[in-house]
This record gives C-alpha cells, sequence and structure tokens, in this order.
C-alpha cells in the first residue's frame, strides 16, 4: 500500500486551531484505514495523545451528492459544526456560504479571503459589539425574530440586511414550536413595521423577497432526500428558478461528521466482577468479568456532544483479534474521573489492555472545537488528507485559493502491512 503525504512527515502534524494545515494526498492504492494505522503506529512509538484524521474527500462527494439531491438550493455551512481551517478552505473552494454564529466565526471566514456577500450572522441574541463587527468587515445578512434584536441591529450596523427567523407550529399543536428561537407569522407584520421605521431593509419576509432560508439541514443523507421530497415540490411552484428568490439552507454535520475519524488511546483498566457489574435496574448483566476502561479524551474534550444529543458512533478496536475470542461487557471513561466523563456506558469488546487503541468514525461534528480544562490532556492533533481523485474534483470548481494550493503535500514515502503496530 501506498500512503502519500509530504516529504518531512512532521509537516504532516497540525493541531486542529493552527492554520498552518497540512492535506496529504493518497495514492489509489491506498485507503483512509491506511492513514489511521500509520499514525497509529507512530503515536505508539512515539508516546503521543489522541488524534483525529480527516478524509477531505469525504466532504467533496458530500457536496456533490447535496447538488444532485437538493438543486439550486445553496448551502450555507454552519461554521460551529467544525471551523478547521482546511474545512473551510475546501467548503469555500466548493461554492459554500457560511453561517456563522459569532465574531470569532466570521473572522475565520474573513481571515480565508471569502467573500462576505456569502456569510450570514445567525445567532438570534447578539452582542452590539459583535454586530459592530460584522458591519466592519461587511458582514451584512444577518438574522433577526423580535423589535428588540431588529432595533439593536439598527443602531450598530447601517447597512443590515434581515432574514426573519419565523417558527413554524408543530404538528401536535399550537404550542409545540419548531426551534426555540424564531418569531410568528401572526408578528411578522409588526416586524415588518419596525424595519421600515428604522429603514432596515428585509430581505427574507419583506415585500420584495429576495431570499428564503429553509433553516438547518439533517446529517443522515436519506434524511435529506426526504426533506427535498417534502419542500421541493412547494419551491418549484412558489419560488421556481428565475423567480429573483435566492433558496438557501444551512447544512452543517451533513457534510463533516463522516469525514473525520478520532483514536484514542486506553490509559487505565478496571475488571469488575459480575456481581458488582449492575445494570440500571439493579441486576447483574453478564455473569461474565466485566471491564472499564478509561481513555485520554473525554466529554470535556472530543467527546463534548455527548453532553448534549447521542453520539453517532460506535467504538471500533484497533487491533486484530481472532474468531470466536471472547467479548465482555466494557464501559469507556474519559480521563476527568467525573462522574458525567462516560463516553460510552455500555458496548460489548474483546478484553483490552493499557496502550491499546480505539477508533471511533463520524466525529466531525462538534469535536475539534472543545479545549480540555484538564491541564495533563492535550488537544488531539489533527491530519488531513484527500485522494487525488477527489483533489482534481475540486480543481474542477476553479475556485481554489492559494493558501489550500500550498497546504497540499507530496507523496514520498511507503507503508507496508508489517509497520502496523495491530497485534
Amino acid at each position: 500500500m501506498i500512503v502519500g503525504f509530504a516529504e518531512n512527515t512532521a509537516e504532516m502534524k497540525g493541531f486542529i486551531d493552527d492554520t498552518n494545515y497540512s492535506i496529504g494526498l493518497l495514492e489509489d492504492t491506498a485507503t483512509p484505514r491506511d492513514v489511521v494505522d500509520h499514525y497509529i503506529y507512530d503515536h505508539t512509538l512515539m508516546g503521543k495523545n489522541a488524534f483525529f484524521v480527516a478524509d477531505l474527500g469525504k466532504i467533496v462527494k458530500k457536496h456533490f451528492k447535496w447538488k444532485n439531491i437538493m438543486g439550486h438550493i445553496k448551502p450555507f455551512y454552519t461554521v460551529r459544526c467544525n471551523s478547521s481551517p482546511a474545512v473551510l478552505e475546501i467548503l469555500a473552494a466548493l461554492g459554500m456560504g457560511f453561517a456563522c454564529a459569532n465574531k470569532n466565526e466570521m473572522s475565520l471566514v474573513y481571515d480565508l479571503g471569502i467573500s462576505m456577500e456569502n456569510v450570514v450572522y445567525t445567532n438570534p441574541c447578539k452582542q452590539a459589539s459583535q454586530i459592530k463587527h460584522a458591519a466592519k468587515i461587511g458582514v451584512n445578512l444577518m438574522t433577526c425574530d423580535s423589535e428588540t434584536e431588529l432595533k439593536k441591529i439598527a443602531r450598530n450596523h447601517l447597512n443590515a440586511k434581515l432574514l426573519l427567523h419565523v417558527a413554524t407550529e408543530g404538528m401536535s399543536g399550537e404550542e409545540e414550536m419548531s426551534m426555540t428561537f424564531g418569531t410568528t407569522l401572526k408578528n411578522c407584520r409588526h416586524l415588518l413595521d419596525c424595519a421600515k421605521e428604522l429603514s432596515v431593509e428585509v430581505e427574507e419576509l419583506g415585500f420584495k423577497m429576495n431570499i428564503l432560508d429553509i433553516g438547518g439541514i439533517p446529517e443522515n443523507e436519506a434524511q435529506l432526500e426526504e426533506l427535498y421530497q417534502a419542500v421541493g415540490p412547494l419551491l418549484d411552484v412558489y419560488f421556481p428558478e428565475g423567480s429573483g428568490t435566492r433558496i438557501i439552507a444551512e447544512p452543517g454535520s451533513f457534510y463533516v461528521s463522516s469525514a473525520f475519524t478520532l483514536a484514542v488511546n486506553v490509559i487505565a483498566k478496571e475488571t469488575i466482577e459480575h456481581d458488582h457489574h449492575l445494570s440500571s435496574a439493579g441486576k447483574p448483566i453478564s455473569n461474565k468479568l466485566a471491564f472499564v476502561y478509561c481513555l485520554n479524551e473525554g466529554v470535556y474534550g472530543s467527546f463534548a456532544r455527548k453532553l448534549f444529543e447521542k453520539l453517532d458512533t460506535t467504538p471500533e478496536v484497533h487491533k486484530k483479534y481472532k474468531d470466536g475470542e471472547p467479548l465482555f461487557t466494557s464501559s469507556l471513561l474519559g480521563a476527568s474521573y467525573d462522574e458525567l466523563d462516560v463516553i460510552v456506558d455500555h458496548c460489548v469488546l474483546p478484553e483490552l489492555e493499557v496502550g491499546d487503541w480505539i477508533v471511533f468514525e463520524n466525529m466531525g461534528c462538534g469535536s475539534l472545537n472543545e479545549n480540555s480544562p484538564f491541564a495533563d490532556f492535550e488537544k488531539p492533533s489533527l491530519y488531513n488528507f484527500m485522494s487525488f481523485n477527489d483533489w482534481y474534483g475540486i480543481q474542477d470548481t476553479g475556485n481554489i485559493s492559494e493558501s489550500l494550493m500550498k497546504s497540499l503535500c507530496v507523496p514520498c514515502f511507503h507503508l507496508g502491512e508489517d509497520q502496523f503496530c495491530t497485534d
């Protein structure tokens, strides 16, 4: 197998918040799993920390799937999902817009040289200082759902163009709304009158409706198709192409979740006798031994998303094990020793030892932006790569930035299966 990276492998090491990143180009015979194997081997030898690998080619493929499914609806990527510089530059090269929730996110996009016409400021509760920052760098399009927010924007941004956030009624009755923030259809007329008095231009739901934002997008491709089957015919009737109304949406995890894989290391192990390992109902769940493993990442770092929603990932043991090898009830904990730091409460794994590696896929959303509050644990390294074919796909767009070109690495070293530490 052949994996192509930089001549000096240290150049491939980029940290999550470091703009000096590199992108390795894979030869046709190499696979994404080869990349994971290589860095596990490297981190084992060097005693390094957990790490991410990012297959940026999957983001390219997701974009082409978006275009096939969603047609002329322009995606505005939700930056808070994953603000890795390589991700943002790839998406910019694909012609994406960006939905930013705060000053830092707007500055990230601005520093990449992206046109501010392709940025929308989406925070429903904006600080005056951040509205002024948006005005300074040319972010004019922003959301609004109340008179208070409207007056705040009018005072601090003379060129603001508003999108009115409307909360729609749920299926179960009027009290159930589609989101925490958002005005009602009944209140829209009042807000439009206020905007007129304040001389603020309304792009969405105004007298001249220029933009329709259909909001957030599900992560799953099948759900995306289902969504378009529901809204597509209505858009064709009321907002056909050529009507002058630009239709946008705000995908996030759809683009990045599957592109990132996290590899973590077992740093501690505890054996629990079956009569002490109880289920939530207070009953033994196995007549075997059970194991609790402590990992070098947790919910106060790369697994932060676990604190507010279910993780769409399954732990995969990296080392090879024999068919028929016994499996045991296992729990995976973070290293903070906090009672909330539970990554996986219950799973079935072969017996592991300290130093073994566990791999988690679908870790591209909400995982890379978190700093651990525990000083003993470093931020995981991030290694970006894509295949030559995916790189050629980006080149076809003609929107490649100079910094993206400079980040590419020339293939120059070979990895054989005997080099991987998988036993």
